[in-house]
């Protein structure tokens, strides 16, 4: 009997699916929450922990872990952007990405071409990230602090 290998890369299945329909909200918070998320798809906690990693490494998934308020456990964010020179682009990007604090980077047509987001413990964090990437970089950091907060809560069909 021949065995016909799984898919590279992507959504290799219906559980693949489910999985990714069922992880958008809901988690359970329990001692072992994947073994019970897992309990609820129909398979063992191993092989969701394994599909998971999978999804992550194949780049299905960017990033699996809670959306915390960091502001209601005492700590801050702020969107930031900077003007990195074309030439220096890449390196600008890995000197930003070094520090732990900043949780998204995304590139952006405009004078303020590097966009990303520093999240902090405490809110004196902000100030001590920026100036660490000014002095990095050499260049301006631009915070845009939020005004005010909004909940969109959004689901995304997984297809195969």
């Amino acid at each position: 009997m021949r065995e016909s290998a799984a898919p590279q890369g992507g959504l290799n299945d219906a559980i693949d699916r489910q999985i990714l329909a069922r992880m958008q909200g809901d988690f359970p918070i329990c001692e072992r929450p994947y073994a019970e998320a897992a309990a609820q798809l129909g398979i063992a906690e191993d092989e969701l922990l394994q599909r998971l990693e999978r999804l992550l490494a194949d780049k299905v998934l960017t990033r699996f872990g809670p959306m915390f308020q960091v502001e209601a456990m005492g700590g801050a964010f702020v969107l930031a952007a900077l003007a990195a020179p074309e030439a220096r682009y890449d390196e600008v990007t890995a000197l930003v990405n070094a520090l732990p604090q900043v949780a998204h980077n995304y590139r952006r047509e405009h004078t303020l071409n590097m966009w990303f987001v520093l999240a902090t413990e405490t809110p004196d964090g902000i100030a001590e990230a920026i100036a660490r990437i000014e002095r990095d970089t050499g260049l301006t950091v631009h915070a845009f602090p939020k005004e005010r907060e909004f909940f969109v809560e959004m689901k995304l069909e997984a297809r195969l």
